[in-house]
């Protein structure tokens, strides 16, 4: 982030980091993002390990994503969770903190290049692939509730920190703590900088674009640091009070943030709304016959699994440990909570943006797809929706700019609280181990305001995969222990032993 016309210092020390850094980098990602060609085009095995988890999990619990649906909103509604329950958040709460850390810049940039890529089709394939990663969200989330740990102050230590070492107890107690610890530093290194640093970046970017650039009000040397800092600030009086006050504030601005992005895609389509059969045609035959796609249906079907992989995080671990925090005496109970995570971010959100896109074709969309279908680079994915809601509200850079704050402040804040997980099983859990996590995080929100580290960013990208290798490992080994839940609490169900919570004493917002 720092110019020629800011501090030269800065720019050297950005300089000097980045091209010491871009070995690293470059190994690390070339492994973690190993793609063999297939059908004509590359597909990262990562993505592979990803969606076939998903499928697998689908399979082995017959599709439970698909009838459990009644279940899933009763329990979001609290009616199975008494105030009582051990925990510190309702299920509500649980999820909106976790959907908080996902519904993100993807969803408005990610899908933009996705759809340019890979034509309309890529939106039948993210699709699918989101219905598919809801199972998996089911899976790790039953898990992290099972295992996890409630101390005598009422706080809770959940999700893969508590059982990868049950899944690993039978490699031995030396592996078992080793992949463990691979887990909380690949976490840790992730959320202080895509999950912190690359928020508040681009944050302040979208802010100083639509304040005037370099001449407008946050165009003059030094703003970037003190909107580090005044955004650090916010992000601190929040993190300071655990997942509680994380959740408090998620349940409300997720609903908010979410209304104010999708009320403007309907508005769009709406405006559109002769073109919608036209577009969901094309979004179906482009799925199997798509025009100018490298690697024809194999191509649009990898750019669409891929999309949905990165933007929903289904099998990294991260969700599970929001989720692990909540008030429930049944751990498959969140479970069922949990899988509606992936159709809320991937389903709706990535759809609705997609969707967008293809009802408003707007001049710049067309144009990027020649370039794309002759070769030439892909493009930046945020101008591509914004230019698509530009045809019908030619102010929405500013809309855009809001909805971008919303969202990467709601992901700073449960990073944060992901972040430090990973900080406590690596450093050991303390008042003074967590008040120093803090101070650090903020830190590196006002270090991400000011500068961007690009090398280090491609790196942290590659430590989320890293979780997910790990993580998705455990869900295997430990599915017979999913299925007995499941088991469990259906057979509750069906005796009697467990019914809806009386109003009065159910756990509220």
């Amino acid at each position: 982030m720092a110019t020629d016309n800011q501090w030269e210092w800065l720019a050297a020390i950005e300089d000097a980091i980045n091209s010491t850094f871009d070995p690293v980098a470059a190994a690390v990602t070339s492994v973690i993002f190993y793609a063999p060609t297939i059908g004509g085009v590359t597909f990262p095995l990562i993505v592979l390990w990803l969606v076939v988890a998903a499928i697998v999990f689908t399979i082995y619990f017959k599709g439970i994503q698909f009838v459990s649906w009644r279940t899933s909103l009763d329990l979001v509604r609290g009616k199975f969770s008494r105030a009582s329950d051990p925990g510190e958040v309702t299920h509500f709460q649980a999820l909106s903190s976790a959907v908080s850390g996902t519904v993100g810049l993807g969803n408005i940039a990610g899908v933009g290049a996705a759809v340019t890529l890979g034509g309309p089709g890529a939106t039948f394939w993210m699709i699918v692939a989101g219905l598919f990663g809801m199972c998996t969200k089911f899976v790790e989330c039953t898990l992290g509730v099972k295992y996890r740990e409630v101390h005598e102050d009422g706080s809770v230590t959940g999700g893969p920190f508590r059982y990868l070492p049950v899944a690993f107890e039978r490699f031995g107690s030396g592996a078992s703590r080793a992949l463990t610890l691979v887990f909380a530093v690949a976490l840790f290194l992730f959320g202080a900088v895509g999950g912190n640093m690359f928020q508040a970046n681009q944050t302040f970017a979208q802010a100083r674009e639509v304040t005037g650039g370099d001449d407008g009000f946050l165009g003059s040397s030094g703003s970037a640091l003190v909107f580090g800092l005044v955004l650090a600030f916010l992000v601190g009086a929040v993190i300071l009070g655990g997942i509680t006050s994380i959740a408090r504030v998620t349940s409300r601005l997720v609903p908010a943030m979410g209304l104010l992005y999708l009320g403007t895609c309907l508005l769009v389509i709406s405006g559109n709304i002769g073109n919608v059969p036209g577009a969901i045609g094309e979004i179906v035959s482009g799925a199997f016959a798509p025009e100018g796609v490298a690697g024809g249906a194999v191509g649009v079907l990898i750019i669409g699994f891929q999309r949905a992989a990165f933007s929903n995080e289904a099998g990294v671990g991260s969700a599970p440990i929001a989720h692990s925090a909540v008030k429930t005496k049944h751990p498959v109970s969140e479970g069922f909570v949990a899988l509606l995570e992936p159709f809320i971010d991937t389903v709706i959100i990535c759809t609705l943006t997609a969707l967008t896109i293809v009802i408003a074709d707007a001049p710049y969309y067309a144009e990027q797809r020649e370039v794309v279908a002759s070769g030439g680079p892909t493009p930046d994915g945020v101008v591509v929706t914004s230019r698509a809601f530009e045809t019908f509200l030619p102010q929405f850079p500013v809309i855009l700019a809001i909805a971008v704050a919303l969202f990467a402040f709601s992901t700073l804040i449960t990073w944060s609280y992901y972040t430090m997980k990973a900080w406590t099983e690596i450093f050991g859990r303390s008042r003074r181990s967590e008040a120093t996590f803090k101070v650090v995080f903020c830190c590196f929100t006002v270090i991400g305001s000011v500068i961007t580290f690009t090398s280090v960013l491609d790196f942290a990208d590659s430590m989320l995969f890293v979780c997910a290798i790990v993580n998705l490992l455990a869900c295997y080994l430990l599915l017979p222990k999913v299925r007995d839940e499941l088991r469990s609490f259906r057979e509750g169900r069906r005796n009697g032993s467990i019914t809806e919570v009386p109003v009065e004493e159910r756990a509220t917002t």
